[in-house]
């Protein structure tokens, strides 16, 4: 007998994608995800939630370093120079997946889910964060680097994705000396 299930993901992804989804869509938003480490586990999540398809564009998984330079345009020189796992890289995903989509804000995450491939300066549990916005100021740059710890590979790619859902909410007015509001 096969057990019918609305969900396969944890409660929390899924809860977290929930919102992201109803939060975009009341704001008549559409989002792009380039993924590295986490390797779809964000549009996952997304696609988890009914009507996903009004909010979720597209999404780029781009596991290895040629995949990041041929689908989102990162530059080799930047990968060399800073390394896959880094705010330079993680920016250029970003931007990337803007440019060769529809949505209005994309995010990337890259970084390092272990048991393999850290090292001193970029630990097991190192994951770089980055966000775009159409009509964003060129100087406008979000980016943030999280240190996880070795939670063990599962445990820093749920962290990643609930962080980079979290970067997918609609930026929030914010009250300008007017009361008027001011988006930021």
């Amino acid at each position: 007998m096969t057990e019918t299930r609305d969900v396969v993901l944890p409660e929390a992804l899924v809860a977290a994608a929930r919102k992201v989804v109803e939060a975009n869509r009341a704001a008549g938003l559409r989002v792009a995800l380039a993924e590295s480490c986490t390797g779809g586990l964000v549009a996952a999540a997304l696609t988890e939630v009914p009507g996903s398809s009004d909010v979720l564009d597209s999404a780029f998984v781009t596991y290895s370093n040629q995949a990041k330079i041929g689908l989102l345009g990162v530059s080799e020189d930047v990968v060399e120079t800073f390394g896959a796992v880094s705010i330079a890289v993680a920016w250029n995903m970003a931007q990337g997946a803007l440019a060769r989509s529809g949505a209005d804000t994309a995010v990337a995450v890259t970084g390092i889910a272990g048991p393999d491939g850290g090292s001193d300066r970029k630990p097991v549990g190192t994951v770089v964060f980055a966000r775009a916005r159409r009509g964003a100021d060129p100087r406008e740059i979000v980016a943030d680097v999280k240190e996880f710890g070795d939670l063990g590979r599962g445990g820093v790619r749920l962290q990643a994705a609930l962080c980079a859902l979290e970067l997918l909410m609609p930026v929030s007015s914010s009250p300008s000396r007017d009361g008027e509001g001011d988006h930021a």
